[in-house]
């Protein structure tokens, strides 16, 4: 995963979490605006998600972050 994801991934995370409470629950698209402004890093973003972790479609946030940290 490329620093520049992880990146947007721990902050979108962390303003979820602040913002909702620990509980709050995220997909893979709450990285992205609601257009497709870069295909190659929401693709990257889906087979981390999908195919590498095979995640339900909504993750607690504070799984996700502790998952992008530990690097996975």
């Amino acid at each position: 995963m490329r620093a520049v994801l992880r990146e947007k991934i721990i902050a979108v995370c962390d303003k979820k979490i602040a913002a909702k409470g620990p509980d709050v629950g995220l997909s893979f698209y709450a990285f992205f605006a609601n257009k497709n402004d870069d295909p190659e890093l929401l693709m990257e973003a889906a087979i981390w998600w999908i195919k590498q972790h095979q995640l339900d479609h909504f993750e607690k946030a504070r799984k996700i972050r502790a998952m992008v940290e530990q690097r996975l």
